[in-house]
């Protein structure tokens, strides 16, 4: 889970995130930092939408590039 400095960062500085929530990269949310609580995170998409979603997923600045999620399961089964 993403900590509190990090989420803060973000929101402080308007980076655009990327949640990344399954191995399909058009599942993947793409927008700014607006709140967070102990689960969850509000995202505004480009749309200007606000969506709710899980702090359990990864989420990381657009500018990285996209892990492979299907990689990393794998190793973490090991």
């Amino acid at each position: 889970m993403i900590s509190e400095e990090q989420l803060d960062r973000f929101r402080v500085e308007g980076t655009k995130v990327r949640v990344v929530r399954d191995a399909l990269e058009i599942n993947d949310v793409t927008g700014i930092v607006v709140a967070w609580d102990e689960t969850s995170v509000l995202i505004r998409r480009p749309n200007r939408r606000i969506v709710k979603l899980d702090r359990s997923y990864r989420i990381q600045p657009v500018t990285e590039p996209r892990p492979d999620v299907i990689a990393d399961e794998g190793a973490q089964a090991d």
